[in-house]
């Protein structure tokens, strides 16, 4: 009697996952493009820290992770929690009102932040 052998088939399908299980995360940073606001003064320096992304449309990620701006404050504090740098850097779009980077530089301060920055890009003169 004739049999199937489905292990090398097995072995591809398992490879093939955890290719996708590595790369995704690397592919899945920037899952929205913000605009940042233009500044002459702004800081050529990227900094260190936890990277809060506000989008026009009000989607809120935390280090390339999407959080709801209800669990901010959470995410905000487990990620000091993990011994990191205590900075927040808000890379908020262009559009996005004046009351929601308040908001989230309320939180922000609230969640344990010793350093809060705004991302700008530098101004072409």
């Amino acid at each position: 009697m004739a049999e199937i052998n489905i292990t090398p088939l097995a072995d591809v399908m398992l490879v093939l996952l955890v290719i996708f299980m590595v790369t995704t995360p690397l592919i899945m940073t920037d899952s929205f493009k913000v605009r940042l606001p233009r500044a002459v003064s702004a800081d050529a320096e990227p900094g260190k820290g936890a990277v809060v992304a506000v989008s026009e449309a009000g989607h809120v990620t935390l280090n390339g992770r999407a959080v709801e701006m209800d669990g901010l404050r959470e995410a905000l504090k487990a990620a000091f929690g993990q011994g990191g740098d205590r900075t927040v850097i808000i890379r908020a779009d262009r559009g996005v009102s004046h009351g929601v980077v308040v908001n989230v530089l309320d939180t922000a301060r609230l969640a344990g932040a010793e350093r809060l920055s705004i991302a700008t890009e530098q101004e072409r003169r």
